[in-house]
């Protein structure tokens, strides 16, 4: 077994080399060995300077998700730390890869930093719900001061080499491999070139203001609370170093066991989770990608393809949205770059083409149609596509539509993929791989390795109307439109979502992606409704009927005529001509109520969903609506929302909102097995 931490005497300098592969989290061995090597070299009269750098793709990546959830194991990383920045010998960490969470921790605790370029730094554990806590809210202020420290630990954004040298975080930047840099740095502290940092030793300005505004700023975050602990802990680092360690642990150990950080964890595993391609299949080779469409969707799916370096051909037949495509794939790139997500250099070489005819993408590897959400014309292009591209895997971005379908009209159906993007598909994360019936392994294959190049998370569905996140949302906006109809206001329930944590709520959710795609479905469906269950959609019928089809027309749920949108003035009227037709008395909700019924309805959907086998596991659900949807990521996703309430008292809910409506409020079965087993639905993760 290959050893951890290794170390190399080489005249006066040790160097410590770190190798837990593949990103050198800091887990149990690799803390126990770096401070036995500490030690070990400490001890050795001859050596006078101590270098230490990683070996593999990081110098260390952060803490070892294997260990989450676990007791920890000695040494902590707190005493990793302390022990490092005791030395008395000078020590120097070359960074490379990524240095993050725990790792900038060590990093920060030498007595130099020096950086090689490409290295990312951070400190990411707000966004696990904890704060650092092996010294990185006390060492980073005497480092770089307390404004600085204060926006990178409560934002856990991360920075590259030339910001963290203006900063001060670290000393200088330095090209060439880890171990030679490691030596050569060690060499130039002793030779008095890299001056020594040790941060016991400074001293941080007190900033009052500071810390004040940096409260406000996070004073209206709803159920986030790291974020501001990590400000008490900040705070602690203008007093004595050990006093300002004590109270960071004290914090960061009362973070552990918060809900906020068992959410987070579990979406973090989530994401993970997502992206593992359910078939042991190899992916096919992916260069050259076709579009057909150039609208908003397939502007932006082209986009997301030409940021990740593939070669892209839009094939649009009329010029007029053509060239209203490619131009708007110019301003998305060119956003890009201003936000760091593409470098000039690489928006130079990006390889765009427009085209009218089909015959363009012949050489392409992987089509994706983006046209109008209607089966016959899907099922026209996809068989233009495949004859024009022999042996290309061919993809729909559907929505809603059935691809076994689709399928039957191709001579090759095991070519045939749902990909299901989020507008806007550039910058929304979650990519839906739709399996049919005959989709290929190699197929499904290369569309997971697809989404991992668009840094996207994937995650597979089966074929079912809506497939997983559209099916399971059109149920909770029922939940909304009944409420709406029986007596709360479109302001009121768009507020308490917003209050529950989603960034917007169902009506301006509505309004921005336009009321005609939902009533374009209604209208789809309308054959198969059951004439037994309450109809939902009178008021959307109503506005798309007048013209009021959302932002694009500046009027839908709400009127966008001036910059601060106010509810449409018509939707007393339409909601009173409504409830008089339907005999319906108004009565108010309470924010509370509102809250229940919506989540409510989402859960009980989403566990058909499973039941139906159109997600495989629950954690699959969590991932669709943690980076799809908008679902509060501190409260982990809906089955392990659903679980911190308990089956017990949601069938309970259920069973009361039965006696005003037996068929939209039905237990599932499968909830209702749950309560009987007395499980939860993440025991359902390690069945599927």
């Amino acid at each position: 077994m290959t050893e951890v931490v290794v170390t190399e005497i080489i005249g006066a300098v040790g160097l410590i080399a770190l190798q837990n592969p593949p990103v050198n989290a800091a887990g149990a061995a690799l803390r126990a060995g770096l401070v036995a090597a500490i030690e070990t070299l400490e001890c050795d009269p001859d050596i006078r300077a101590i270098a230490l750098y990683g070996v593999g793709r990081s110098f260390i990546a952060g803490a070892d998700i294997k260990e989450f959830g676990k007791p920890p194991s000695e040494p902590l990383l707190p005493d990793v730390c302390n022990r490092l920045e005791a030395s008395t010998k000078p020590s120097v960490a070359v960074l490379h890869g990524a240095a993050l969470g725990g790792g900038l921790e060590v990093a920060i605790s030498a007595h130099a930093r020096v950086a090689l370029p490409g290295v990312q730094l951070g400190f990411p554990e707000v966004t696990l719900g904890i704060i650092p806590g092996a010294g990185g809210t006390q060492r980073a202020p005497r480092l770089i001061g307390i404004p600085a420290a204060l926006d990178l630990i409560t934002t856990g954004r991360r920075i590259g080499p030339e910001e963290a040298l203006s900063l001060g975080l670290i000393d200088r930047i330095e090209t060439g491999a880890p171990r030679e840099v490691a030596l050569t740095q060690a060499r130039a502290v002793l030779a008095g070139d890299l001056p020594r940092r040790v941060t016991g030793a400074l001293s941080v300005a007190q900033d009052g203001n500071g810390l004040a505004a940096a409260r406000a700023k996070l004073s209206n975050t709803k159920g986030v609370t790291a974020p501001l602990r990590a400000i008490d802990a900040v705070a602690a680092s203008t007093g004595p170093m050990a006093e300002g360690l004590a109270k960071e642990r004290a914090i960061f150990n009362d973070c552990l066991n918060t809900p906020e950080r068992a959410g987070l964890v579990h979406a973090f595993f989530a994401e993970r989770a997502a992206g593992k391609v359910p078939t042991g299949a190899k992916s096919r080779n992916v260069a050259h990608i076709g579009v057909i469409g150039a609208g908003t969707m397939g502007s932006g799916i082209a986009t997301a393809c030409l940021m990740a370096g593939f070669a892209v051909t839009v094939v649009e037949k009329d010029q007029t949205v053509l060239t209203k495509g490619q131009k708007a794939i110019g301003r998305n790139l060119d956003g890009a770059v201003k936000r760091g997500k593409v470098s000039a250099a690489a928006r130079a070489d990006i390889q765009l083409t427009g085209a009218a005819d089909i015959g363009a993408i012949g050489k392409a590897d992987l089509v994706i149609e983006a046209v109008f959400e209607e089966m016959d014309v899907k099922k026209t292009v996809l068989k233009e596509i495949e004859g024009s591209c022999p042996g290309a895997i061919l993809a729909t971005n559907t929505s809603y539509l059935d691809i076994n379908e689709m399928a039957r009209a191709l001579n090759a159906p095991e070519r045939l993929i749902g990909l299901h993007f989020f507008s806007p598909a550039h910058i929304m994360r979650l990519l839906e791989v739709v399996v049919a019936d005959r989709t290929s392994p190699e197929a499904i294959a290369t569309a997971f390795a697809l989404a991992k190049k668009l840094r996207k998370v994937a995650v597979a569905s089966q074929v079912g109307e809506g497939f997983i996140g559209n099916r399971i949302m059109s149920a909770y906006r029922k939940a909304a439109d009944f409420m709406l109809l029986d007596g709360a206001s479109v302001s009121q329930i768009d507020a308490a979502i917003r209050g529950f944590g989603f960034a917007m709520g169902p009506f301006e959710m509505a309004d921005l992606a336009g009321l005609d795609i939902s009533w374009a479905a209604r209208k789809r469906l309308a054959a198969t409704r059951d004439p037994a269950h309450r109809y939902h959609g009178d008021l959307g019928d109503a506005l798309c009927s007048a013209g009021a089809m959302g932002r694009k027309a500046a009027l839908g749920y709400y009127d966008y005529a001036s910059d601060a949108p106010k509810e449409n003035p018509k939707l007393p009227d339409m909601l009173a001509d409504i409830r008089h037709a339907q005999k319906i008395t108004p009565r108010p909700y309470s924010n509370d109520e509102i809250i229940a019924r919506y989540t409510t309805a989402m859960i009980a959907e989403a566990a058909r969903v499973l039941a139906d086998g159109i997600a495989a596991r629950p954690i699959d659900i969590d991932a669709v609506f943690l980076f799809g949807y908008g679902f509060p990521r501190w409260r982990g996703g809906p089955m392990f929302f659903a679980d911190t309430l308990g089956p017990a008292s949601l069938v309970a809910h259920l069973t009361q909102l039965q006696t005003e409506d037996r068929h939209f409020w039905a237990t599932p079965p499968l909830l209702a097995q749950l309560v009987r087993d007395n499980r939860q639905f993440m025991h359902l993760n390690s069945e599927a």
